[in-house]
């Protein structure tokens, strides 16, 4: 049982890294702060849609997952 939960648990580990790769800076940089960039543009409207949106959705519960096994794994080890 507890080499399945770990093989689990890296598999969640591998896909939160990946997902966190994917996702895109959240800072604009240099050219965002002396631009000031526009917030009321059809992407800013439709973020709940975008793939960042899933992104970070899916980061969220990968981690919560990993966080899961690693306390199941904590109990199981004791």
């Amino acid at each position: 049982m507890e080499i399945a939960i770990t093989i689990v648990q890296l598999i969640a580990c591998l896909a939160l890294v990946v997902i966190v790769i994917l996702q895109s800076g959240k800072s604009s940089g240099l050219s965002g702060a002396i631009g000031g960039g526009s917030g009321d543009t059809f992407l800013a409207r439709n973020k709940s849609k975008s793939l960042d949106a899933r992104l970070a959705r899916m980061t969220k519960w990968v981690a919560a997952v990993f966080m899961v096994l690693t306390l199941v794994l904590v109990f199981i080890t004791k």
